[in-house]
Formats: C-alpha cells, structure tokens, sequence
C-alpha cells in the first residue's frame, strides 16, 4: 500500500467482511456433494430500521426506492431524496469508475484497464481507497463502481472501464477495489450483473448463456464483490436468458441473495427498469434515475393490491440497513474528508506505472539512454493533448494534466533536441475564404442572440473533407450542401463523444462530419445560438493537402531526431462499440511513414483494448499505456527513459487479426443476431478460447515485457487437505537492474470430471519486484474453488480431483516449469 493511503484506518463500521470464495489465497473447504454450498447469513436489520419502517407513510417508503431531481445538485449522476421529518437525509450517487464524476475536478485515475494490468490486488485497495475519500470529501453517498463485466470481445466501448478478460482475476481485483472504497465510508455498487459486456444493442439484446458458463465466467466477480461487502449492485441493461436483468428473478433472487447471501440492494442501471410489480418482485429495489415504474406506478400497485406493501418493506429494509451500517441515517454520520489531490496524484502516478505494459523491445530500444535520450522526434496527437480517460460515465475532468512532450523534454534535461510534430490533425484547420465572407474561427455569440451566415467557398480538387465543429454552447446547426452535419441524437450526452475526441484543448465540445467533394463552388450555411450564458464557437476543416502537410512534418522531424517516440490512440466510450481494431483515422499510414524514415521508432498507445498492428514489424518498440489518468505523462515519462520497470502485464489476450478472436466470423455471438447473442463459447472465455482452438494470438493474456531477465526453478506441489494446492517455485532475477515480474500459475483439466473444461486456466499469480541477481521463493495457493467446476446436475461447484497439470511462467504461451500433483476432497 502506498504510503499517501491509510493503512490502520478501520472499515466501516459494521460492514460484512464474508470470505470471497475463489479469490487467491483463500483456503476455502468444498464438499463434491450435489447441493449448493450454504450462502451467508445476511446481518439482521436494526432496531433503527425497524422503527423507521414502522414511523414511514407508504410515500415516503417509495420515495426511497427512486432517483429524483436534486435541488442542490452537485453535478453527480443520481440522486434520491430524504425523509427530512424522520432524519434521514437523501443519498448522491455519483460516476466513478476511474475517478468520482461530478461537477467539480477530481483525481483522474488510471482506466481500472490499467489498474487490472498490475496484477496487484494491493494496489486496487489502495485505487479504491482514493475514490473512496475523494467520493465522500465531494458530497457523495455512494458510487456507480467498480465495473467487472468481463472483456469478451475486444470490439465493446467499455472494455477500458472493467478488469480483465480472466474470471479469477476479475474477482480479485474487484474485491480488493470494493474494500478500499468502503474502508473510506462510500457504498460501492458492482455493475452490471449481469452479461453486459458490449455496447452494441445493450438496452435490448438478449445475452442467453448455460447455468454453467455464467457462474465460471462472468458471475466470478459479482460473487467476489459480495463477499466483499458490496453495499449495492446495479442491474444491466440487457436481457439474460430472455429476462431483462432488472427483473430476472434467477438472478437477483435465486443467485444474489439465496446463493451468495447478499444483503444489500440492487439499483437499476439508468432508466433500466422496465416494470413495477414484476421487477420489485423479481429482486430490484432502487429504480433509478427517476420514478416511471417505481414512483406512483408502484403506489397505485400497492392501493390496487397488486404488489403486498410488505415487498415495499423488504426493499426499504434492504436500502436503510446498508444506509445504516455506513452512517448515511442521519444524526450520527461520519464527517466528510477534506479532498487530498496530492495523493490522489501520487496513487495515480504509481498505478500508471504499475500498469504500463511493455509489449515489444528490440535491441534494447528502451530505456532511452545515451543518445536516444538526447535526440527525439515526438509524434501524433496524444503527444501533446494528454489523453486522460475514455468517454462516457468513466470522463474525469482532472485538476490538472501534463502534456507528453511537456515531460518528455523535462526529464531529457536541458542538452536534449526534443522536436514534436503532429503527425494527424484532430482539431482541424480555419476553412478557405467565404463569399460573402465572414471568419467561423472563434466565433462569438451573445447571450439569448442568434447568429447567421450563409455563404460559398471553393474546393480546388475532389477530395473528402472532414469538418470540425467547436462550441461551447448548444451545437450550431451546419448545413454543407443542403445536409445537415451535426445533427443532435436525442437523449445522447455530450460528454458520450469520447475522452479526447471529443473535447478540444481549449475545453469546446468538438463533432466531426465526413463529406465528399467535388471540385467547385459549395453552399454553407451556418446557425449558431448564444442560449442563456452565450457561446463560442469555431468550424474547421481537414484536408487530402492538409493531412498529407502533416504526415511531411512528422516524416522529417523522425529524420532528424535519433529516436522517435510516437504516440497512438483509440478513443472509446460508452454508448458504442469499436467499429474495428485497427487504429482510426489515418494513423497506420502515419506509422508506415514515420518508420519508414527511422527504425528506432517507438511507438506509445493511448487505447482502451486489443488493437491489430499490421505495422508492428516496421516498429524498435511498443509501450501500452491505455488511458493513463492525470499522470499519463509523468509514468510514459518515467518508463520510456527507465525511472521504472514497465510493471503491466496484458489482461487480454491480443489478436493477430480481425478475424483471430473469439468473437470473429459468428454473428450470433457478436454482436447477436435477430436480437439474441449467444455466449456459445461457454467456459472458454479469453485466453482459454485462443488454447482450445490453437490460435497464434499477436501478444497473449500475460505478456509484458521487463528491462531485466528472470528466471525460474523448483517448482513444487503440495496438495492439502482441503482440496488446495500450495505452488512453490523461485524466480531469479537474471540481468543488471531492478524489475519486476508477475509470475503466472495455470492449471489443466481435471481427469475426474465429465464436463467440458480449459485446456488451461489462471490459478494463481504474483508479482514480485527484484533487485538485479536477486531471487525469492514464492509460495501462491491455489484455493479449492479454483481447482472446481461448475456441475449443474449437481446444483454447484464440485472439486476436480485427480491428477491435475500445473504449469509456471512469465504468460500464458511463456510457461517455463511443470509438475503434477494428485488433487483429492477430504
């Protein structure tokens, strides 16, 4: 834990602290019996939500099971009110996956992408404990976080958002982060149970999986986050097995609460109810954001006697205990923190580092040293517009953020030529002369005004052009030719654009429309209001000329420098899902350009997920930082010139291809077809898929590059009596510098079980920081749920006894040590 995070603080009080089954290290006892194992027992409800209970009219008991209009709002993304004659005080909900989203700045994190590619459980305590304080000291009762949909496809907007594509890694993680953000006394909420794991269709599509495949894949992390003490889960958009996720009573019900034991409540995702008596029924408790189904809707169900108001008690109940046990009944709530943005940075700084993955290195490109150090060309975009978060609810407005080149030339030091050329323009450039003519670049309107122009301009040759429009207002109303290129999508947020593209510098919005255009004259007409606060606003233009100007700059500034360091990007969002995983734009051009006139080019990437990279032969070296946070360019900084070991290792696998992953050429399981996906892979999710099928990935689940060498040895089993495994083996580290390791642990089928299962699977890991020649012996446990499957006729998770294969090294396709031992039940 880092020294700016609390260690002793204790953990709210009361707070259940029930072992998560399945996460690494437990010891957990599994009887090969055909019953479920026994959930935990929920806490009983307080004497002060019983005589709450008793004191509350049915109003007021509805008007805590839905969002409303927050009088004082703090820019957050829920609210729900209080009882003001009974003390208790409304609940703010806010965004927050990697950062508390609301009107104020805030620390902006890591993506918890990122955060996952530790491999460090530790450091998500410590990541949730920073939202956690940070959600508190900004006036808010509980946070929409973490997400722990698994990565299925590499296509799905919110990929940056959640952990891995691994089911024990996820619930690690998740259980950690969990921890942390209610050891600072903020309700942590999982989302989205279940099965949201694209963007595609998510408020319709029907996500159909076995019993099996949802509990050894995707339910993994929710379990883990009950175990945790989750205060809250919120319920996906889609359907699951034909029955939308907020009124599926399987899962809110028979899985939740009577499997898991859970005894918090569930939340729908934003305007995701689709019901009163049947949801309120099946399990949902909160609708959210407003009261379409849960407000008069369900106090008519009550006067009508078509819902018992003894489920509208339950419900209560449920919501008033968690809201007791963290203090939030008003009269004895625990004061709020004053924000430390100072360590926020820190913890931010130290997860990016932590996280940045290192995926190609040859001849030793990286570190920069000697006259790589002291000669670079720093190109594209994101080099000189820090690129913090993706889009969406997961959008952090920092304090501050450095740019790249800003660092970049500061820890090259003083004697250093550190050159920077675009390479792609995103922001575009002021459009040719307008007959009659009149300047669109930064462009004042006055408050209630409205301004007008409609004029011609001239286009030397056919070429596409893509218009960029800046505002900060409502968006101007464009019109090139008789068609509109803006046009506003209802409902759709401004802030659902992306992280970097769709902001400016200057903090405007900014849209982009591509046009064809032939040679000659051209009609524009251009409405722009100055609504109540006025606006300003700018329409520019990207050209064939203008892109080709900027390709030539980048070209020659890599000629001249000794090493290029080249920054590329994927803006991601929610609300949509990647349309490819090649990079956009017109940036493998840039790169076949720029390493085409220098060898020595590294390449840095700023994107959410797995990405294609036909240009990855031409390239010296090829850093991913994902969406790094606020202190992007301090930890690119710091590993591309060695301050730090690149600690990330990838926790997803990456495609040679289109057409090489799991999801590729079936349309039925992505993104669906006729409504319905099926998740036909079953428990071969990820990594598993790639060894089932015996496909050559680029990079595999795991990979990550040191600066140093390790090697390991002795490796050896010791079953216990629980049906675990203690693993022991000891890496060495091999070469000249510190560096750090994350040490895989993967296991083989079990010969007793007749269920289909993984070639091979994550049971284990460690990560492991070395001094140069240093070496240590490790010991990781393997739990016996781990070592388990999911049997539906026996109705739960059976040991898979017999001799299982164990396998030890640095990823899943770079396993250095086997041994077997005899896995047995007591």
């Amino acid at each position: 834990m880092p020294d700016d995070v609390p260690q002793d603080k204790p953990a709210v009080r009361g707070v259940t602290r029930r072992t998560a089954l399945g996460l690494l290290g437990a010891a957990v006892a599994l009887a090969t019996t055909t019953a479920p194992a026994a959930p935990a027992r929920a806490a009983a409800p307080g004497r002060r939500v019983e005589e709450l209970l008793g004191k509350l009219t049915l109003d007021e008991k509805v008007s805590l099971l839905h969002g409303a209009t927050d009088p004082h709002s703090l820019g957050q993304a829920g609210y729900v009110a209080g009882v003001p004659r009974l003390g208790i005080p409304p609940l703010r909900l806010a965004d927050g996956p990697a950062g508390v989203r609301v009107r104020e700045n805030a620390t902006a994190l890591p993506a918890p992408v990122m955060l996952a590619a530790a491999f460090d459980p530790a450091l998500a305590r410590a990541y949730g404990r920073v939202i956690g304080r940070e959600g508190r000291a900004l006036g808010q009762d509980v946070l929409l976080s973490p997400m722990v949909n698994l990565i299925r496809t590499p296509y799905a907007g919110r990929n940056f958002e959640t952990f891995s594509e691994d089911p024990l890694l996820s619930a690690d993680l998740v259980a950690e982060e969990i921890r942390g953000i209610q050891d600072e006394g903020l309700i942590a909420t999982v989302k989205h149970f279940a099965l949201n794991n694209q963007e595609t269709d998510r408020t319709s599509v029907d996500a159909r999986a076995s019993e099996r495949t949802l509990h050894e894949t995707e339910l993994r992390g929710f379990e883990a986050a009950v175990g945790a003490g989750t205060g809250a889960v919120m319920a996906a958009y889609n359907k699951v097995n034909g029955v939308h996720a907020g009124e599926n009573a399987a899962l809110l019900t028979g899985v939740l609460r009577d499997r898991w034991g859970f005894d918090g409540w569930v939340m729908s995702d934003w305007d995701a109810a689709h019901s009163t008596a049947p949801a309120l029924t099946a399990g949902l408790d909160m609708e959210m954001p407003s009261g379409a189904r849960f407000g008069e809707p369900l106090k008519t169900a009550v006067a009508e006697g078509k819902v018992p108001e003894a489920a509208v008690d339950r419900a209560v109940r449920r919501i008033l205990t968690i809201r007791e046990r963290f203090g939030l009944l008003g009269g004895d709530a625990p004061p709020r923190p004053d924000r430390d943005a100072a360590a926020g940075a820190r913890l931010a700084l130290r997860v990016a580092t932590a996280g940045a993955t290192l995926l190609r290195n040859e001849r030793g490109t990286l570190p920069l040293t000697g006259p790589a150090a002291r000669s670079l060309a720093v190109i594209g975009p994101t080099g000189a517009v820090p690129f913090v978060s993706g889009g969406g609810s997961a959008h952090v407005v920092p304090d501050a953020a450095a740019r790249p080149i800003d660092a970049l030339r500061a820890r090259a030091g003083a004697g250093a030529e550190v050159a920077y050329a675009v390479g792609e323009d995103l922001y575009g450039r002021p459009l040719p002369a307008l007959t009659p003519a009149a300047s669109l670049e930064d462009r004042g309107v006055a408050a209630g005004a409205t301004w007008k122009h409609e004029a011609a301009f001239t286009v030397p040759e056919d070429d596409t052009w893509t218009f960029v429009v800046h505002y900060s207002g409502a968006r101007p109303v464009v019109v090139v030719d008789g068609a509109e290129l803006f046009p506003v999508r209802q409902g759709v947020a401004e802030w659902f654009a992306g992280g970097l593209l769709g902001t400016a510098p200057d903090g405007l919005h900014v849209r982009r429309a591509e046009v064809r255009l032939t040679a000659g004259e051209h009609r524009i007409a251009v409405t722009a209001e100055g609504g109540a606060t006025g606006q300003r606003f700018s329409l520019r233009a990207i050209t064939s000329a203008s892109r080709a100007a900027d390709v030539a700059e980048a070209v020659a500034a890599a000629r001249a420098a000794h090493t290029v360091v080249l920054f590329a990007y994927e803006d991601a969002t929610e609300g949509r899902d990647r349309t490819g995983l090649a990079l956009p734009g017109h940036q493998e051009a840039l790169i076949r350009a720029v390493t085409a006139a220098n060898r020595r080019t590294v390449v840095v990437l700023n994107t959410s997920s797995a990405v294609t990279m036909p240009w990855l032969d031409r390239t010296a070296a090829v850093l991913q930082m994902y969406y790094p946070g606020q202190e992007g360019a301090a930890a690119t900084a710091a590993v591309l010139f060695g301050d730090a070991d690149p600690g990330g290792r990838l926790t997803q696998t990456f495609p040679t291809a289109e057409d090489t992953h799991p999801m590729a050429g079936d349309p039925h399981r992505y993104p669906g077809k006729d409504g319905t996906e099926e998740y036909s892979e079953g428990v071969h999710v990820g990594h598993r898929w790639y060894d089932a099928r015996g496909v050559a990935p680029l990079f595999p689940f795991g990979h990550g590059l040191s600066y140093t060498t390790f090697a390991y040895e002795g490796l050896r089993l010791a079953p216990r009596a629980d049906g675990a495994l203690d693993v022991t083996f000891t890496v060495r580290n091999t070469g000249d510098r510190a560096g750090v390791e994350v040490a895989q642990i993967y296991a083989g089928p079990s010969p007793d079980l007749r269920l289909d299962q993984p070639a091979q699977f994550l049971a284990g890991y460690r990560r492991v920081e070395l001094a140069a020649g240093e070496r240590r012996r490790i010991t990781v446990r393997v739990a016996a749920r781990t070592l388990s499957s999911f049997d539906p006729a026996r109705g739960g998770w059976v040991l898979g006894t017999g001799v299982r294969e164990v396998r030890v090294g640095a990823s899943s396709r770079d396993l250095r040590l086997t041994a077997r031992a005899e896995v047995r039940s007591r």
